[in-house]
């Protein structure tokens, strides 16, 4: 389907309905192809958290274990100490 941007600012549920069609949409400006929306595919793979490498990586970290003492610690004013 071709879709103009005026008929996009105008009417942006013929875009919705296409999408929920499964149909690809381009989106021109002016006579020239500005974009390509397409449908995600129902069947693409869904990565867990946990398989991400940054998963885990404060695991062995002694601030994180009281999580209220550290929010105290980072909120405590920067010339507490001076």
């Amino acid at each position: 389907m071709k879709l103009t941007f005026l008929e996009l600012r105008r009417d942006p549920r013929r875009l919705l309905k296409a999408i929920e069609n499964r149909e690809e949409v381009t989106l021109s400006r002016r006579g020239k192809d500005i974009a390509r929306i397409m449908p995600l595919e129902a069947d693409a793979p869904t990565n867990a958290v946990e398989e991400h490498e940054a998963f885990g990586m404060w695991a062995d970290n002694k601030d994180t274990r009281d999580p209220a003492r550290r929010v105290r610690q980072l909120r405590k004013g920067r010339f507490h100490d001076l």
